[in-house]
């Protein structure tokens, strides 16, 4: 995305084109995000009261496996001297993300939904 992400420019290029397709096609599915401000703008909240949607508790970006990744790929970010030499290491990072890694944060997902509850919907340990 260019610019700023409001609530409407999410639901103009994310849930509108993409998101609410994909749900439609997965009958009984949860949608999942978090507190971001575009996410719980009142204009991205009334597109999504069609769908099943999953409470995120307050200040638990530890149950966010793409926060994660995000960190991963950060640390291994090149220094880029352009938007475009950006997109094109964000690109070429994703795409050799190794799948072990992904597959190892859903598998803990169970222990840090657990660590959450423990910790109030606060901080823990991942």
């Amino acid at each position: 995305m260019r610019g700023t992400l409001t609530g409407q420019h999410y639901i103009d290029d994310i849930l509108r084109p993409h998101v609410g397709p994909f749900l439609n096609g997965l009958p009984g599915a949860s949608f999942q995000q978090d507190n971001a401000r575009p996410h719980t703008a009142r204009v991205a909240q009334d597109f999504l009261h069609h769908f099943q949607t999953l409470p995120w508790p307050p200040r638990s970006s530890d149950l966010s496996s793409v926060e994660h990744v995000w960190d991963r790929l950060k640390r291994q970010m090149p220094s880029c001297h352009s938007v475009h030499d950006l997109e094109l290491a964000v690109q070429d990072l994703w795409a050799h993300l190794p799948q072990n890694n992904i597959r190892c944060l859903i598998n803990s997902m169970p222990d840090r939904v657990a660590a959450c509850i423990a910790a109030g919907g606060g901080p823990t340990g991942y």
